[in-house]
């Protein structure tokens, strides 16, 4: 992750269910807190440890219309509020949100945006690492209500908002004001939230807790100093909320404070690692938060915040403050999983994008977005959230990889997707259509990250359409879990030059031999993966 300035800490060794649960700029911190002070004192009587600690019942309305839970796994959603205000409703004081928060001028400023989106997936094999992936902020989606009904084509984060909005002259209507109708309106808000991410990522959502400013700005303040590391130096000036108020070196940087702490996962400004079109910004502050987790993880280990009670009631005490969790979470039993988030088996990744361009919303006006694949998505996470390989991929893995068909074979039944790698602009629709014209099954096309050469990735049960499919293009044909099952992937690169046909479109017959499904398949993300390694600070931009 690059070189270091100063000392290191020691291997961490420390049990990852704070680096599980801090995950996110606010919700991540607050959600390890209440594990690691958990699992440090699974004695703690469980009504007097959760007393005060508010839970919403936001889960019970959006499962309704959540996908079907497969395993025994868990998977959290991690969600930051970017509210300026407490959770009864009330305005934070504007000098804290201004010189402390470094947030803006008003509390007013954010709204109720989830500028921070993080799914943890924990596997019932404590011998598997747990996987956690962030959702930019951005990503412009169909959004949904709690009760599954759409709201229109809008940026993730705005789910929330909107449900909340739209439910508050029916809450007040009931009667309901002050602290009463926050509340309520809130839960309409996190309802939407869980839903609109279900659907997104096709992932069924067990927990989740949720934090504002003001929680990450308290937590940080009970964990104390932490270390972090940086790739660059860096300033960021905060002038009338637009910095955070960043100031660092390249190397090892402590931060003494919790507004430090806060002006390091927040900053978004004068940062060099972008997506190449001077639009990084959010995506680095994505890996700030991320390396924020990690290394406040090993501090709480260090400082001993686990085998000190009066330091860990402080902690439990700062999260029944600030925590909102769903009233299925039984955090005992949770701590029990504790052991699974050990061992540096955390890893975070960012979700990718497919570009940024400028969209006209209505009632909202023209607004940059990040357009995604959604297919692209969901395979990835479904690949990165699996338990185990599918006996079905296993089972289709033989030494007799299918060989590309002929002109004169029928089409092997398969669904096929036609993504756009590099080649010349249109070519994905071309390609599908001759594909259909074969005898294929459409699916859809859409972009991909630029690729060097023509791929082609299949799902269980589509080795045959896979094979004749990579034979057309002269490529081969490789398994990967992250395809669903009956379906191919051709992901067209810079050597696609002209349509598949009856007669082929390759230059000759291609063997079309691939992979073994155990390889790892073609995933693309936003930015490098941030993992604590040896000592717990991972290096960021």
């Amino acid at each position: 992750m690059g070189s270091r300035k100063g000392g290191s800490t020691a291997a961490s060794g420390a049990t990852r269910a704070s680096g599980a649960l801090k995950a996110g700029r606010a919700a991540a911190v607050i959600g390890s807190s209440v594990v690691m002070a958990i699992a440090g004192v699974s004695w703690y009587e469980y009504g007097q440890l959760t007393d005060g600690v508010t839970q919403s019942d936001a889960l019970d309305v959006s499962s309704k219309n959540a996908p079907p839970k497969l395993d025994n796994s868990i998977n959290i959603l991690l969600i930051g509020l970017d509210s300026r205000k407490a959770n009864d409703g009330s305005d934070l004081p504007g000098w804290f949100v201004q010189d402390e928060l470094h947030a803006g001028s008003s509390s007013d400023v954010g709204g109720y945006n989830t500028n921070s989106l993080i799914m943890l997936h924990i596997p019932a094999d404590p011998n598997q690492k747990v996987e956690a992936v962030s959702v930019p902020r951005d990503d412009y989606v169909e959004t949904y209500n709690g009760d599954g009904t759409e709201q229109g084509m809008h940026k993730i984060k705005e789910a929330y908002g909107l449900a909340k909005a739209k439910a508050m002259p029916g809450l007040e209507a009931q009667g309901l004001k002050g602290a009463a109708l926050e509340q309520a309106s809130r839960d309409v808000g996190r309802a939407a939230t869980l839903t609109t991410v279900q659907k997104f990522l096709n992932v069924h959502i067990d927990h989740f807790a949720e934090v504002n400013l003001i929680g990450f700005y308290d937590v940080a303040k009970a964990i104390g100093p932490v270390t972090v590391c940086l790739n660059h130096a860096t300033s960021d000036p905060a002038m009338e909320g637009q910095g955070s108020g960043a100031n660092f070196h390249a190397g090892l940087n402590v931060l003494q404070t919790p507004a430090q702490a806060l002006s390091f996962v927040r900053q978004r400004h004068n940062l060099t690692n972008t997506d190449g079109n001077g639009n990084g910004g959010d995506f680095a502050r994505t890996h700030r938060q991320q390396a924020y987790i990690t290394s406040a993880e090993t501090q709480l280990k260090k400082n001993g915040m686990l085998s000190d009670l009066g330091k860990l009631q402080g902690l439990i005490d700062t999260v029944k403050k600030d925590v909102v969790i769903d009233n299925r979470w039984n955090l005992l039993d949770f701590a029990q999983q504790a052991p699974n988030l050990s061992g540096g088996k955390v890893t975070f990744n960012t979700l990718p994008i497919t570009g940024q361009p400028n969209v006209y919303i209505p009632g909202e006006g023209t607004q940059s977005v990040n357009t995604v694949s959604v297919g692209q998505v969901q395979r990835t996470v479904a690949y990165l959230f699996r338990d185990a390989p599918s006996s079905s991929s296993s089972s289709s893995s033989s030494s007799s990889t299918p060989k590309a068909g002929s002109s004169s074979q029928a089409a092997a039944h398969a669904v096929v997707d036609v993504l756009n790698g590099g080649a010349k602009p249109g070519s994905a629709g071309t390609e599908l259509d001759a594909l259909v014209s074969d005898g294929y099954t459409r699916g859809h096309t859409g972009n991909h990250a630029a690729v060097g050469a023509t791929k082609v990735y299949y799902g269980a049960g589509a080795e045959s359409a896979a094979g004749q499919i990579a034979g057309k293009l002269s490529t081969q044909a490789t398994a990967s879990a992250a395809i669903a099952a009956g379906t191919v992937e051709v992901v067209l690169g810079p050597d696609f030059t002209s349509p598949s046909s009856g007669s082929g479109s390759g230059s000759g017959s291609g063997s079309g031999v691939g992979a073994s499904p155990s390889s790892t398949p073609h995933l693309v993300f936003q930015g490098s993966a941030v993992n604590g390694g040896g000592d717990g600070i991972p290096c960021v931009d």
